[in-house]
């Protein structure tokens, strides 16, 4: 689906071999998703779908799934993340991503590992004994972190400054302009990836709508401000920002 997927996994409690096993495991059902759900290979189910050439109750029972997840992050932000207002036809990227790197990550808590995490492109599912640190890198500056935040379940950023006016506003049709980046941690990634291309859109008024959801924020404003809603598990600010 356009973007790399890396594992950190302790191996102290399990064999090398059997690591590996459960490793493969995860990489077989990230290359599933994409074959299913990618947008960039014209001949996948969800390309045909987009295009009309196949109907949703003939199409893969997992991207019923993730249609219906989608629908409940739209109701969820009241609208504000909306895969079919995207030009083209229904496009879930703004969640499936998370989905896809979830399940990847139930894969290896079923496998038996005691801690692991997956990091599809910046947005990252994680669990072990104690929470993981994770830096959160400011917008304009990959040199400088906004915050490092303890991560114990999601943890998912989005923003238009790699790929500026991709993120569209769904009740215009222009791109988000309300943030300049948005952070969202909460137990689920495929909500959390969701809840951030919301923020962004939305605004800083949605921080509480998140966090009502059970998913907590940090966003910097379009002037350089940051953000976070009150439950937000910050483990060290960075004043430089």
């Amino acid at each position: 689906m356009g973007t790399a997927v890396s594992f950190v996994v302790p191996t102290r409690e399990m064999p090398a071999p059997e690591a590996r096993d459960a490793l493969k495991e995860a990489c077989r059902i990230l290359h599933e998703a994409d074959a299913v759900f990618s947008t960039w290979n014209p001949d996948s189910p969800m390309s045909r779908l987009r295009r009309g050439e196949l109907a949703l109750d003939d199409a893969p029972p997992v991207l019923r799934e993730v249609l219906g997840e989608c629908e409940l992050a739209r109701e969820l932000s009241g609208g504000w993340f909306d895969p079919w207002a995207m030009p083209g036809g229904v496009d879930p990227t703004g969640l499936v991503k998370g989905w896809a790197a979830q399940r990847a990550l139930e894969e290896l808590r079923d496998a038996g590992l005691a801690a692991a995490m997956v990091n599809a492109g910046g947005d990252i599912a994680c669990f072990g004994e104690r929470p993981w640190r994770i830096g959160v890198r400011h917008p304009l500056d990959a040199e400088q972190l906004v915050c490092v935040a303890e991560v114990d379940g999601a943890i998912a950023t989005s923003g238009g400054y790699e790929r500026p006016g991709e993120l569209l506003d769904p009740r215009t049709g222009e791109a988000a302009e309300a943030l300049l980046q948005a952070t969202v941690i909460g137990p689920d990634l495929a909500l959390a990836d969701a809840w951030a291309t919301a923020l962004v859109v939305l605004g800083e008024d949605g921080l509480e709508m998140a966090a009502e959801c059970g998913y907590e924020a940090v966003v910097v404003t379009a002037d350089g401000r940051m953000l976070a809603s009150a439950g937000f598990p910050l483990a060290a600010a960075v004043p430089s920002v």
